[in-house]
């Protein structure tokens, strides 16, 4: 009997187990949403686009910046940027970008990572294809989002790499992966009408939580970049930097439409201004504003200002390491126990205006003497130099510096030897091992009223600005001859900027406005574009340069101030080469290599010259 009780009790258990088994396999996993669960859920298909979002756009405030990879700034640490900055990129490296040192923000500037997006973006529309919600406002708002988020990340391929393979789904594993690069001009032409698309979505302007998403100006706007990118001496005459190379269609356009183009370039600019809805910020000086306080203002102000086309948000995370957002923290003065990274160069320093617009000279006696006196206000704005009053130094550093200004010299007794050595210099007695090498700290961006040892600033970084459409729409008068038009557009910037107007024509008035861009854009990531685009990579790669500033005394000091907190005399100023940062330019590197491993992955690409 006790045998059949067991058997019963057996047969008992096998049928609930099958029983137990069959249910849990209907439910659905409890850490992973299912793909039908996302595809019929308006709030998980916005969580999807969020993460799009992410990917695409990534840290412009990372440790490492685009500003380091041109003749903006020196990135302290170097981490093999020295190297990329001597045109020694390969198909199997990139230096500074490649994996082992890229940080999160130059990492998405690759083949991979944006190809990886691109596919988020397919995976988006063939799900979305014939699908009906009750909400279609939503989802028309993230439909233009995501057209806006592929013309990004194609806006960023074709600048890296000319003509790349245009895909338009998500590929299986069953599918062929082999597929060639379209032309330069068939590339452009998709970013485009995705960007027209991502405008007949998208509202003109976001509120409340969704402030920072993309609006019918902002794809606005990327297209006028586009359009201006390829209407630019890059893509026009390719003979000039890759004489001999067999697919120049690639890399630009074979026909002789540069006009056509600028034309394009020009209408697409004018068309945001049309809209009516932006302006510059404080675009008028009051009597009596300081208009470097203004750009201050500007720059670490949460928007939206009638300037604003595109900001990113940031929340910055308490546990994040140094690839984080933390940009006061990476850039500021190591007498402030910051790290001192991406330094301004001499080269852009010296290329601020002194306020009556003349050229800054180091063979003018005046200007040696004191060249930090009568600059133009985007200086004051931009730039930390010596003597440049700052916020109040840590508990540590108060008995050296209680007058908190920049310190970034030496001071030396007569026979020549250094006695005091500056705060904020490397030879500082806070943190010698931080600290930049140029003798200049970068101001712009940063909120003066955190300590960045402690606090992560939270400022948000600005894609795309009215500014820049001021420009754009500038360069394209320019380069169709319509140069009063080009002036009028130029010196309205400068009137913001309480700089006199520019009156020139000809070659002289294309380089005011290049040298008006370079300074109105700083740290902004233009100028690393600017620089490929317009072919000066050869102007822009150089023996970079620094300030030496020392006070000489006979005196006992033993500070690097005075106890008045006056200076022991006059500083002495000179400028001098940036040690180890003697760059150089080949012309290859006008674009990237389309790394090895890729190639082997698709037989079909065509390597760019030089690699």
């Amino acid at each position: 009997m006790k045998k059949i009780y067991k058997i019963l009790i057996l047969f008992l258990v096998i049928g609930l187990t099958n029983s137990c088994q069959k249910d849990f396999l209907k439910l659905d996993p409890l850490s992973d949403y299912s793909d039908a669960a996302v595809w019929n859920d308006p709030a998980l298909i916005e969580t999807f686009v969020n993460n799009i979002y992410r990917g695409a756009l990534n840290l412009p405030f990372s440790i490492v910046r685009l500003s380091d990879f041109v003749d903006e700034s020196h990135f302290t640490p170097d981490w093999d940027v020295t190297n990329f900055n001597k045109s020694l990129i390969t198909s199997d490296g990139l230096m500074g970008w490649s994996v082992d040192w890229a940080t999160p923000y130059t990492m998405h500037f690759r083949w991979e990572p944006l190809y990886s997006n691109v596919r988020a973006c397919n995976i988006y529309f063939e799900k979305m294809e014939g699908a009906e919600f009750d909400d279609q406002d939503l989802i028309d708002r993230m439909t233009g989002e995501v057209y806006f988020l592929r013309g990004y990340l194609y806006h960023y391929l074709a600048a890296l790499y000319g003509g790349v393979p245009i895909i338009t789904k998500p590929y299986g594993l069953s599918d062929d992966f082999e597929t060639p690069r379209s032309t330069y001009g068939a590339t452009i032409d998709f970013i485009v009408a995705d960007l027209d698309m991502a405008a007949s979505l998208l509202p003109e302007v976001h509120e409340g939580s969704n402030a920072g998403r993309i609006t019918k100006g902002a794809a606005m706007h990327l297209k006028a970049r586009t359009l201006l990118y390829a209407a630019s001496d890059l893509h026009h005459d390719m003979s000039s930097y890759a004489p001999g190379f067999s697919n120049p269609e690639l890399l630009g356009y074979t026909d002789n439409s540069q006009t056509q183009r600028w034309q394009s370039a020009k209408n697409a600019a004018k068309a945001i201004i049309d809209l009516g809805i932006y302006g510059l910020y404080k675009a008028d000086p009051a009597p009596g504003d300081s208009v470097a306080q203004n750009f201050v203002d500007y720059f670490i102000s949460y928007g939206y200002e009638n300037e604003d086309i595109l900001l990113q948000y940031f929340t910055p995370k308490t546990d994040e390491d140094w690839q984080g957002y933390n940009p006061a923290l990476y850039c500021g003065p190591n007498g402030y126990h910051n790290w001192g990274n991406n330094v301004p160069l001499g080269e852009l320093v010296d290329d601020y205006e002194m306020k009556d617009g003349s050229i800054f000279d180091w063979n003018n006696p005046a200007h040696i003497a004191s060249p930090y006196t009568n600059r133009e206000a985007r200086f004051y704005a931009t730039v930390l130099y010596e003597g440049a009053k700052w916020r109040k130094r840590p508990s540590d550093v108060q008995g050296i510096d209680p007058w908190d200004r920049i310190q970034v010299g030496h001071v030396y007794d007569m026979s020549g030897e250094m006695i005091v050595p500056g705060v904020d210099t490397r030879s500082g007695p806070i943190e010698d091992w931080n600290g930049g090498k140029t003798g200049y700290y970068t101001r712009k961006f940063v909120d003066p009223s955190i300590d960045p040892q402690y606090v992560k600033q939270d400022v948000p970084f600005r894609h795309f600005r009215y500014a820049e459409v001021l420009l754009n729409y500038a360069e394209a008068c320019l380069e169709l001859s319509e140069e009063a038009e080009a002036r009028t557009y130029i010196n309205m910037i400068r009137k913001r900027a309480d700089q006199p107007d520019i009156t020139e024509s000809g070659d002289a008035l294309r380089q005011r406005y290049r040298h008006e861009r370079r300074i109105e854009m700083a740290y902004e990531d233009q100028r690393f574009w600017d620089v490929r685009r317009w072919v000066i990579g050869p102007v822009a790669y150089i023996q970079t340069h620094a300030v030496d500033v020392r006070y000489e005394t006979s005196s006992a000091a033993t500070n690097y101030r005075q106890p008045d907190g006056s200076t022991w005399g006059a500083p002495i100023f000179a400028e001098k080469e940036l040690g180890g940062d003697a760059r150089a330019w080949l012309d290859k590197a006008y674009f990237f290599p389309i790394m090895r491993d890729e190639m082997f992955k698709n037989t079909q690409l065509i390597q760019n010259p030089g690699y």
